[in-house]
């Protein structure tokens, strides 16, 4: 017998992959279709298939990460809609995109040096700004001021309406609009809800704090994410057994992530999303240059990248979660 039309150690695959993914999304506002996607091409599963699955099981995840960092006061819902303004009119795009790719075959290549070509980018920034903070450039003390110049410039651009975000924030409606618009038809067309491009967008572009453009990531990937999965499931694009599977074990894992995000540095949240974004590069561009030059090795290490760096980066997220509450239990009586 298989379950949900999967064979049993296929489900238990899934639902542990939901599992680490769960954490990861609740603790970075990402790494739900950002590493399904990738995941699922990696397995073998259609160009459009994996996109539109990604984007559904991002739906649901996202739902329950968003009600935990609700309860912990880390969402910014104003800024959230802005950007979901911008966001459903690129998914529109991005996703009419990947269909005329996949009518001529080209969907899973280009989808895929996309991939390598973004989170290659965006990873070795991050990481640039962790060592620098790491180095004592005023890392840990940076909260909320965007970490550059980049920040204050767009804060700069003051086209009304204005508005004020949450850690001190203000910006042009316009260009929160814009922001999320680039990102829309990225996330479309690559099968991702937008956090690994939304939160180092509010972090760096924004100067929001980490938390809050973590929860706020979330809160905002609730809405185009399902307004994305929609649009796939339309195409017959969604494999409802997969993202039931995944879903089942991202549940608990969700929770746990977001819970960890009110525990952890924020240079050390830095840190691991730069860990996550580049070992995903590595682990399709991988599984590309294996199937273009049939060399097996390499496929077997973009599965081992796609999944073991879910497990390394997790124990590590819950390994600071829980010596910061050691440390907070040991301090307690000091301060009483």
């Amino acid at each position: 017998m298989e379950p949900f039309g999967l064979g049993l150690m296929t489900v238990g695959l899934f639902v542990g992959f939901g599992l680490l993914i769960g954490t990861l999304f609740g603790f970075f506002g990402m790494g739900g279709s950002f590493l399904v996607t990738p995941g699922l091409l990696v397995l073998g599963y259609p160009a459009k298939v994996a996109v539109g699955s990604g984007l559904a099981f991002v739906f649901g995840t996202s739902v329950i990460g968003a009600l935990r960092h609700r309860n912990l006061g880390q969402v910014d819902y104003a800024l959230g809609m802005l950007m979901v303004v911008g966001m459903t009119v690129g998914i529109e795009f991005g996703s009419r995109l990947v269909f005329l790719l996949e009518a001529v075959g080209l969907a899973g290549t280009v989808v895929s040096v996309a991939y390598v070509g973004l989170l290659a980018g965006v990873g070795l920034f991050v990481l640039s700004d962790w060592r620098e903070g790491d180095d004592g450039a005023g890392g840990g003390d940076r909260e909320g001021d965007g970490s550059t110049g980049l920040a204050a410039r767009i804060q700069g651009i003051r086209l009304w309406p204005v508005v004020s975000l949450r850690g001190d924030v203000t910006a042009s409606a316009w260009v929160v609009i814009v922001l999320g618009l680039g990102i829309g038809v990225l996330s479309g067309f690559l099968g991702v809800g937008g956090g690994f491009l939304l939160m180092p967008a509010m972090l760096y572009g924004l100067g929001v704090p980490a938390a809050i453009a973590v929860g706020t990531s979330i809160f905002q990937i609730t809405l185009s994410g399902a307004y994305g999965s929609f649009v796939f499931a339309q195409q017959g694009a969604v494999d409802v057994p997969v993202v039931a599977s995944l879903l089942l074990g991202s549940a608990l894992g969700a929770r746990v992530g977001a819970g960890a995000t009110h525990l952890v540095d924020e240079d050390e949240i830095k840190g691991y999303f730069a860990a996550m974004l580049l070992s995903g590069a590595v682990a399709v561009a991988s599984k590309e240059v294996a199937g273009a030059y049939g060399v097996p090795v390499l496929h077997t290490l973009s599965v081992v990248l796609i999944f073991g760096t879910a497990v390394l980066v997790t124990g590590a997220i819950l390994y600071a979660a829980v010596g910061a509450l050691r440390q907070a239990e040991g301090e307690e009586p000091l301060s009483s």
